[in-house]
């Protein structure tokens, strides 16, 4: 089990960016693939990007790729999420999660499986 505290959620105007880091804690956060997924209210939570364990394979939902960017800094068991050009519809509660498996097979990361965060929250204004 990993534990993780997600922070740098924010208002921000569409066409801006927001930083978000995910803080882990546990002995080996580096033989974890890491994702970022959201969920917006009445909506189910949504795969949003995810990365190897090296940090050398990034993977994106559709409706992110090219505006969001997915990094880590093993040396500080942190993970970030560079969102640019963000729009109203990416509103929503960003969660942090942690599984051992592949950045590709993290999409598939159920709330019952994995490590998660609390969660920052993210509102884009029209």
């Amino acid at each position: 089990q990993v534990q993780l505290v997600e922070s740098g959620g924010g208002l921000v105007q569409a066409g801006g960016s927001l930083r978000l880091s995910c803080a882990a804690s546990g002995r080996t956060v580096s033989s974890y693939s890491m994702g970022w997924f959201r969920q917006a209210p009445g909506k189910e939570r949504e795969f949003v990007a995810a990365i190897s364990t090296s940090g050398a394979f990034t993977y994106y939902a559709e409706s992110v790729k090219g505006r969001f960017t997915i990094t880590r800094d093993n040396a500080k068991n942190t993970v970030y999420l560079q969102m640019n050009s963000l729009k109203p519809e990416d509103t929503a509660v960003y969660y942090c999660a942690a599984e051992r498996t592949t950045e590709q097979a993290m999409q598939f990361l159920r709330p019952s499986s994995g490590s998660w965060g609390q969660g920052t929250q993210v509102t884009v204004s029209s």
